[in-house]
């Protein structure tokens, strides 16, 4: 059975930065494990599998680990695809998920999604957790991820997580930021437990990045960076209960996969 394949790399105009994404559009929903097996194959930090549904399309993202519940590389990825690649000549894309009704719209050389505000509030931070990370933060807050707070994007940049310790944290993922003066902030994203040490952009942790910000700041549109070694530029506005996420995206390579018949 041969499936359309793309490589993209989201958050990025340049193909060797921002977060790559595998996007398979399928005809049909495959078995799970098929799909988990696909995604560990690929290797990349999230596999996007979509199925239109007259005038929507069913999303779902798979970790080499895990499927989740949220990701925004991949749905900016998928969105990316159905614009440039797929001939989806509407200005908008709606996606329902395992996080409800999100959408994706595409502003010139932008996509730009729609996706819930998930705000921290302040926790208790595990020992272990300060330990993994290896750094003391200013302060401690959760969300889905732990949010860890640092006094410099330095210190967010200088850190060398302990990945073993890190996979024992009882989140799905750990985000870490700091205020900046070249952007409003920076951030890097650590999920060894869905089987990624250090997410590359990571779309998902903006829908905390952003209030947490917005509120700090005192403003609602701010720009991003993501500090991992492959980097990465967001674009962002609070929307009351909704946040807007934008960035570029450009397609690394087009093919297919060979998998067995169902």
């Amino acid at each position: 059975m041969r499936i359309p394949y793309f490589r993209v790399s989201a958050f990025t105009s340049n193909p060797f930065s921002g977060n790559p994404a595998g996007v398979c559009p399928l005809e049909r929903w495959l078995p799970d494990d098929l799909l988990q097996r696909i995604a560990a194959e690929n290797n990349l930090s999230e596999t996007a599998y979509f199925v239109r549904e007259k005038d929507f399309f069913h999303l779902r993202w798979f970790t080499p680990a895990v499927e989740i519940d949220l990701c925004g590389h991949a749905t900016l990825a998928s969105a990316f695809v159905l614009f440039t690649e797929l001939s989806f000549n509407e200005s908008s894309v709606r996606f329902q998920t395992r996080s409800g009704w999100l959408s994706a719209a595409r502003e010139k050389d932008l996509v730009t999604l729609d996706f819930p505000s998930r705000p921290p509030a302040a926790c208790d931070a595990p020992d272990i957790l300060i330990k993994g990370l290896g750094a003391e933060p200013r302060e401690v807050l959760k969300s889905r991820d732990y949010f860890a707070v640092f006094d410099s994007p330095n210190d967010v940049a200088a850190l060398k997580p302990d990945f073993e310790l890190l996979n024992q944290v009882e989140s799905l993922g750990i985000i870490v930021t700091a205020r900046d003066d070249a952007f409003d902030f920076v951030s890097r994203f650590f999920a060894p437990r869905a089987g990624i040490n250090e997410d590359p952009v990571t779309g998902s942790a903006y829908c905390t990045l952003i209030p947490f910000w917005a509120q700090r700041l005192n403003k609602t549109t701010l720009n991003a960076k993501q500090i991992s070694p492959r980097g990465g530029e967001v674009f962002c506005r609070l929307e009351g209960d909704r946040v807007a996420i934008g960035g570029r995206a450009t397609i690394y390579s087009r093919g297919s996969l060979e998998v067995p018949e169902i």
